[in-house]
Formats: structure tokens, C-alpha cells, sequence
């Protein structure tokens, strides 16, 4: 004996009704699914400024505070004395080395070939002598 299962209306509401309800259910899951990408998406986003804002700010404070110290430091130094006036050369020497490189980076760029470096400053100091 094989039963058979007739197609009544109560059955047929029934699947209605579990058809609607895997379809929103899908429609929930697509959803949250694409929300969840945006987020990651925000918060990667956000999470790779807060880096770049530190270290700009850590690259900031270094060179800050290594410059002004060593300014502070030279103008507390006698005119005539020998660490003031290396502060003074180095300081010179390491501009004209940065004006030498980015010549040469714009000229490399431009296809020509590259200047040779300044020459380095010099700084003289002379001291007046002071008569009675």
C-alpha cells in the first residue's frame, strides 16, 4: 500500500510560507553580508590614517625636537667657539649636500647628466678687539 499526498490548499500555504520566509532570510544574510564588507572596509580605512597620523606626528617630533635642540645649544655657545662654529659647518654642509642631491634628482629626471656638488660654505669668525 503507498500512501500518496495529496496537494491540498493548507499545504500549499504552508510551502508558500517557507518559501517567503528562506527567501527573506536570504535576503537578510546578502545584506548583513555586504554591511560587513563596508565596515571592514571603513574600519581598515580609518585604522590605516590613525598609522599614518602617528607617524607623521612621531617623524615630526623627532626632527623637532633634534633641530631646535641643537639650534638652542649653539646659540647658548660663545661666538668663538669651536662646537658653535662646527654646528655652523655642519649645518651648512648638510644644506649644500641637500642642494647637491636635489639638483642632481631634477637634472636626473630632465635627462641631463648631473652638476657637480657645490662648494662647501664657510663660515669665518672674527673677533673684534675691544680698546680702553
Amino acid at each position: 500500500m503507498s500512501e500518496t499526498i495529496a496537494e491540498t490548499p493548507e499545504r500549499n500555504a504552508a510551502l508558500a510560507s517557507l518559501s517567503e520566509a528562506l527567501e527573506t532570510a536570504a535576503g537578510y544574510v546578502g545584506s548583513a553580508s555586504s554591511t560587513a564588507t563596508t565596515s571592514i572596509k571603513s574600519a581598515a580605512g580609518k585604522t590605516g590614517e590613525a598609522v599614518s597620523a602617528g607617524a607623521y606626528k612621531t617623524a615630526y617630533g623627532v626632527s623637532y625636537g633634534v633641530v631646535f635642540g641643537a639650534v638652542f645649544l649653539k646659540e647658548l655657545l660663545p661666538v668663538g667657539n669651536s662646537l658653535r662654529r662646527g654646528f655652523e659647518d655642519g649645518s651648512a654642509a648638510a644644506f649644500d649636500a641637500h642642494d647637491a642631491r636635489k639638483s642632481e634628482t631634477d637634472e636626473t629626471d630632465e635627462g641631463v647628466a648631473p652638476a657637480a656638488p657645490k662648494a662647501r660654505r664657510t663660515v669665518r669668525v672674527t673677533r673684534k678687539s675691544v680698546e680702553d
